[in-house]
Protein backbone atom coordinates (compact mmCIF):
# COMPACT_ATOMS: atom_id res chain seq x y z
CA UNK A 1 0.00 0.00 0.00
CA UNK A 2 1.00 3.40 -0.92
CA UNK A 3 2.60 4.86 2.07
CA UNK A 4 1.14 8.14 3.57
CA UNK A 5 2.34 11.82 3.57
CA UNK A 6 1.12 14.30 6.01
CA UNK A 7 1.90 17.68 4.47
CA UNK A 8 0.52 20.60 2.80
CA UNK A 9 1.37 22.17 -0.71
CA UNK A 10 0.49 23.32 -3.94
CA UNK A 11 0.33 23.01 -7.63
CA UNK A 12 3.49 24.02 -8.93
CA UNK A 13 2.57 26.25 -11.56
CA UNK A 14 4.62 28.63 -14.44
CA UNK A 15 4.08 31.93 -13.09
CA UNK A 16 5.97 30.82 -9.28
CA UNK A 17 8.83 28.79 -11.05
CA UNK A 18 11.40 31.71 -10.14
CA UNK A 19 9.88 31.45 -6.67
CA UNK A 20 10.37 28.14 -5.88
CA UNK A 21 13.76 28.12 -7.30
CA UNK A 22 15.22 31.80 -5.41
CA UNK A 23 13.96 31.28 -2.17
CA UNK A 24 12.09 28.21 0.27
CA UNK A 25 8.60 28.72 0.18
CA UNK A 26 6.39 27.60 2.92
CA UNK A 27 5.11 24.28 1.54
CA UNK A 28 6.00 20.38 2.33
CA UNK A 29 5.75 19.02 -1.25
CA UNK A 30 4.59 20.31 -4.96
CA UNK A 31 2.43 18.76 -7.58
CA UNK A 32 3.05 19.19 -10.79
CA UNK A 33 1.34 17.99 -14.43
CA UNK A 34 3.32 15.16 -15.80
CA UNK A 35 2.69 15.67 -19.42
CA UNK A 36 4.17 18.98 -18.89
CA UNK A 37 7.77 17.39 -18.01
CA UNK A 38 7.78 14.14 -20.00
CA UNK A 39 10.19 15.54 -22.54
CA UNK A 40 13.15 14.56 -22.13
CA UNK A 41 15.82 17.51 -21.93
CA UNK A 42 14.86 21.02 -22.02
CA UNK A 43 14.26 23.74 -19.40
CA UNK A 44 11.18 22.61 -18.04
CA UNK A 45 12.76 19.18 -17.21
CA UNK A 46 15.84 21.23 -15.58
CA UNK A 47 13.18 23.15 -13.34
CA UNK A 48 11.60 20.13 -12.21
CA UNK A 49 14.86 18.86 -11.01
CA UNK A 50 16.11 21.76 -8.91
CA UNK A 51 12.30 22.04 -7.60
CA UNK A 52 12.85 18.71 -6.41
CA UNK A 53 16.31 18.80 -4.87
CA UNK A 54 14.00 21.17 -2.15
CA UNK A 55 10.55 19.49 -2.13
CA UNK A 56 9.03 16.17 -2.47
CA UNK A 57 6.72 16.01 -5.76
CA UNK A 58 3.82 14.23 -6.89
CA UNK A 59 3.16 13.56 -10.41
CA UNK A 60 -0.56 14.20 -11.59
CA UNK A 61 -1.51 13.40 -14.77
CA UNK A 62 -4.65 14.35 -17.53
CA UNK A 63 -3.65 11.79 -20.62
CA UNK A 64 -3.41 8.38 -18.77
CA UNK A 65 -7.52 7.62 -19.97
CA UNK A 66 -8.00 5.11 -17.78
CA UNK A 67 -11.47 4.48 -18.66
CA UNK A 68 -10.34 3.76 -22.31
CA UNK A 69 -12.24 0.41 -23.60
CA UNK A 70 -8.67 0.88 -26.47
CA UNK A 71 -6.51 0.02 -23.32
CA UNK A 72 -3.65 2.19 -22.35
CA UNK A 73 -1.00 4.00 -24.72
CA UNK A 74 2.38 2.12 -24.34
CA UNK A 75 4.55 4.45 -25.47
CA UNK A 76 3.14 7.28 -22.69
CA UNK A 77 3.97 4.84 -19.96
CA UNK A 78 7.30 4.70 -20.91
CA UNK A 79 7.64 8.07 -21.51
CA UNK A 80 5.97 8.69 -17.88
CA UNK A 81 8.14 5.71 -16.07
CA UNK A 82 11.26 7.58 -17.38
CA UNK A 83 9.79 10.67 -15.09
CA UNK A 84 9.24 8.74 -12.17
CA UNK A 85 12.23 7.05 -11.71
CA UNK A 86 14.22 10.71 -12.27
CA UNK A 87 11.69 11.73 -10.11
CA UNK A 88 10.93 9.39 -7.41
CA UNK A 89 7.88 11.12 -6.69
CA UNK A 90 5.65 11.00 -3.48
CA UNK A 91 2.60 9.56 -5.68
CA UNK A 92 1.53 9.36 -9.12
CA UNK A 93 -2.06 10.17 -10.06
CA UNK A 94 -4.40 10.04 -12.48
CA UNK A 95 -8.63 10.55 -13.22
CA UNK A 96 -10.94 8.28 -13.36
CA UNK A 97 -12.19 9.16 -17.17
CA UNK A 98 -11.16 8.56 -20.92
CA UNK A 99 -10.00 10.19 -23.38
CA UNK A 100 -8.64 8.59 -26.35
CA UNK A 101 -9.86 6.21 -28.71
CA UNK A 102 -9.01 4.62 -31.99
CA UNK A 103 -6.02 6.91 -31.80
CA UNK A 104 -7.75 10.26 -31.23
CA UNK A 105 -7.60 12.34 -27.92
CA UNK A 106 -10.07 14.64 -26.86
CA UNK A 107 -7.97 16.19 -24.38
CA UNK A 108 -10.87 16.34 -21.91
CA UNK A 109 -11.64 14.40 -18.98
CA UNK A 110 -14.49 12.58 -20.14
CA UNK A 111 -16.85 10.54 -17.74
CA UNK A 112 -17.79 6.98 -17.38
CA UNK A 113 -20.89 4.61 -16.87
CA UNK A 114 -20.45 3.27 -13.52
CA UNK A 115 -21.34 -0.24 -14.91
CA UNK A 116 -19.52 -3.50 -13.96
CA UNK A 117 -18.84 -3.91 -17.80
CA UNK A 118 -16.60 -0.68 -16.88
CA UNK A 119 -15.14 -1.39 -13.89
CA UNK A 120 -13.56 -4.02 -15.62
CA UNK A 121 -12.00 -1.96 -17.88
CA UNK A 122 -10.55 0.55 -15.81
CA UNK A 123 -9.26 -1.88 -13.41
CA UNK A 124 -7.20 -3.84 -16.65
CA UNK A 125 -5.72 -0.52 -17.09
CA UNK A 126 -5.08 0.21 -13.75
CA UNK A 127 -3.40 -3.04 -13.03
CA UNK A 128 -1.42 -2.47 -16.37
CA UNK A 129 -0.31 0.74 -15.77
CA UNK A 130 0.73 0.24 -12.12
CA UNK A 131 3.03 -2.81 -13.33
CA UNK A 132 4.25 -0.89 -16.36
CA UNK A 133 5.33 2.27 -12.99
CA UNK A 134 6.82 -0.07 -11.24
CA UNK A 135 4.14 1.01 -8.33
CA UNK A 136 0.52 1.97 -7.28
CA UNK A 137 -0.91 4.71 -8.34
CA UNK A 138 -3.69 7.19 -6.59
CA UNK A 139 -6.84 7.69 -8.80
CA UNK A 140 -9.07 10.90 -8.66
CA UNK A 141 -12.49 11.29 -8.80
CA UNK A 142 -13.86 13.54 -11.54
CA UNK A 143 -16.05 16.53 -11.84
CA UNK A 144 -19.03 15.43 -14.10
CA UNK A 145 -21.95 17.09 -16.35
CA UNK A 146 -23.90 13.83 -17.35
CA UNK A 147 -25.28 10.87 -16.15
CA UNK A 148 -25.00 7.96 -17.31
CA UNK A 149 -28.30 5.54 -17.33
CA UNK A 150 -28.64 2.59 -16.17
CA UNK A 151 -25.47 2.58 -13.45
CA UNK A 152 -24.86 -0.68 -11.52
CA UNK A 153 -23.40 1.65 -8.23
CA UNK A 154 -22.57 4.98 -7.37
CA UNK A 155 -19.10 6.26 -8.30
CA UNK A 156 -17.96 5.65 -4.53
CA UNK A 157 -19.04 2.80 -4.69
CA UNK A 158 -16.87 2.21 -7.83
CA UNK A 159 -13.97 3.76 -6.56
CA UNK A 160 -13.99 1.57 -3.49
CA UNK A 161 -14.16 -1.56 -6.18
CA UNK A 162 -11.24 -0.15 -8.14
CA UNK A 163 -8.96 0.21 -4.55
CA UNK A 164 -10.22 -3.41 -3.82
CA UNK A 165 -9.47 -4.99 -7.08
CA UNK A 166 -5.97 -2.83 -7.77
CA UNK A 167 -4.56 -1.98 -4.62
CA UNK A 168 -4.77 1.55 -5.86
CA UNK A 169 -4.62 4.44 -3.30
CA UNK A 170 -7.47 7.52 -3.73
CA UNK A 171 -6.67 11.21 -4.90
CA UNK A 172 -9.96 12.84 -3.23
CA UNK A 173 -11.00 15.82 -5.25
CA UNK A 174 -13.54 17.59 -2.73
CA UNK A 175 -14.30 20.40 -5.36
CA UNK A 176 -14.92 18.03 -7.73
CA UNK A 177 -17.15 16.20 -5.20
CA UNK A 178 -18.78 19.41 -4.67
CA UNK A 179 -19.31 20.14 -8.10
CA UNK A 180 -20.81 16.85 -9.13
CA UNK A 181 -23.05 17.00 -6.77
CA UNK A 182 -24.67 20.04 -7.36
CA UNK A 183 -25.03 18.95 -10.81
CA UNK A 184 -26.58 15.91 -10.42
CA UNK A 185 -28.00 16.28 -6.63
CA UNK A 186 -26.53 14.05 -4.39
CA UNK A 187 -25.91 14.54 -1.31
CA UNK A 188 -22.09 15.36 -0.81
CA UNK A 189 -22.16 13.84 2.47
CA UNK A 190 -23.37 10.83 1.59
CA UNK A 191 -20.36 10.44 -0.94
CA UNK A 192 -17.89 11.21 1.37
CA UNK A 193 -18.69 8.88 4.39
CA UNK A 194 -18.77 6.15 1.20
CA UNK A 195 -15.40 6.45 -0.20
CA UNK A 196 -12.80 3.87 1.54
CA UNK A 197 -11.21 6.02 3.92
CA UNK A 198 -8.05 4.13 4.57
CA UNK A 199 -6.96 4.11 0.34
CA UNK A 200 -6.87 8.01 0.29
CA UNK A 201 -3.59 9.66 0.06
CA UNK A 202 -3.86 12.79 -0.83
CA UNK A 203 -6.51 15.93 -1.22
CA UNK A 204 -7.04 18.58 -3.60
CA UNK A 205 -8.82 21.35 -2.91
CA UNK A 206 -9.59 24.17 -5.98
CA UNK A 207 -12.75 26.99 -6.63
CA UNK A 208 -15.40 26.41 -9.69
CA UNK A 209 -17.18 28.55 -11.38
CA UNK A 210 -21.36 29.11 -12.10
CA UNK A 211 -21.73 28.24 -15.80
CA UNK A 212 -25.58 28.70 -17.24
CA UNK A 213 -26.96 25.67 -15.70
CA UNK A 214 -24.47 23.26 -14.33
CA UNK A 215 -21.02 23.93 -11.96
CA UNK A 216 -17.86 23.97 -13.90
CA UNK A 217 -14.55 22.65 -12.30
CA UNK A 218 -12.31 25.42 -13.68
CA UNK A 219 -9.65 25.52 -11.24
CA UNK A 220 -9.78 29.74 -11.45
CA UNK A 221 -11.09 30.85 -7.98
CA UNK A 222 -10.56 30.54 -4.59
CA UNK A 223 -11.66 27.74 -2.79
CA UNK A 224 -15.54 28.23 -1.31
CA UNK A 225 -16.63 28.24 2.16
CA UNK A 226 -18.88 24.68 1.04
CA UNK A 227 -15.82 23.16 -0.21
CA UNK A 228 -13.92 23.85 2.82
CA UNK A 229 -16.86 22.99 5.12
CA UNK A 230 -16.81 19.34 3.35
CA UNK A 231 -13.05 19.23 3.96
CA UNK A 232 -13.52 19.30 7.40
CA UNK A 233 -16.23 16.79 7.61
CA UNK A 234 -14.45 14.46 5.79
CA UNK A 235 -10.44 14.84 7.48
CA UNK A 236 -11.50 13.37 11.07
CA UNK A 237 -12.03 10.42 8.93
CA UNK A 238 -8.71 9.97 7.10
CA UNK A 239 -5.63 8.99 8.20
CA UNK A 240 -2.59 11.01 7.36
CA UNK A 241 -2.96 12.77 4.37
CA UNK A 242 -1.38 15.46 1.76
CA UNK A 243 -3.70 18.16 0.99
CA UNK A 244 -2.53 20.82 -1.59
CA UNK A 245 -4.54 23.63 -3.33
CA UNK A 246 -5.15 23.57 -7.15
CA UNK A 247 -5.06 26.46 -9.13
CA UNK A 248 -4.72 26.33 -13.08
CA UNK A 249 -6.13 29.30 -14.68
CA UNK A 250 -6.51 33.44 -13.15
CA UNK A 251 -3.16 31.81 -10.90
CA UNK A 252 -2.86 35.05 -8.39
CA UNK A 253 0.50 35.92 -6.50
CA UNK A 254 1.74 33.18 -4.46
CA UNK A 255 1.26 34.65 -0.95
CA UNK A 256 -2.31 34.38 -1.97
CA UNK A 257 -1.98 30.54 -2.58
CA UNK A 258 -0.10 30.18 0.40
CA UNK A 259 -3.15 32.30 2.70
CA UNK A 260 -5.40 29.54 1.39
CA UNK A 261 -2.61 26.78 2.11
CA UNK A 262 -3.12 28.22 5.31
CA UNK A 263 -6.61 27.67 6.02
CA UNK A 264 -6.56 24.10 5.27
CA UNK A 265 -3.74 23.42 7.38
CA UNK A 266 -5.93 25.43 10.39
CA UNK A 267 -8.81 23.32 9.51
CA UNK A 268 -6.36 20.10 9.94
CA UNK A 269 -5.19 21.56 13.43
CA UNK A 270 -9.02 22.31 14.61
CA UNK A 271 -9.81 18.96 13.34
CA UNK A 272 -7.29 17.41 15.93
CA UNK A 273 -7.78 19.32 18.36
CA UNK A 274 -11.46 18.01 18.37
CA UNK A 275 -10.69 14.69 17.88
CA UNK A 276 -8.78 14.44 21.15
Amino acid sequence: MIAPFAGFGLGLRKPHYAEFLEARVAVDFVEVISENFMVEGGRPRRILREVRNCYPVALHGVSMSLGSADGLDGAYLARLRALVDEVEPLFVSDHLSWSRIDGFNSHDLLPLPYTNEALDVVADNIARAQDALGREMLIENPSTYIDFAPADMTEWAFLDALCVRTGCGLLLDINNVFVSASNHGFDPLAYLDGIPHARVRQIHLAGHSQGSELLIDTHDQPVPDPVWKLYAHVLPRLGPVATMIERDDAIPPLHELLAELGIARRIAVDGMRAAA
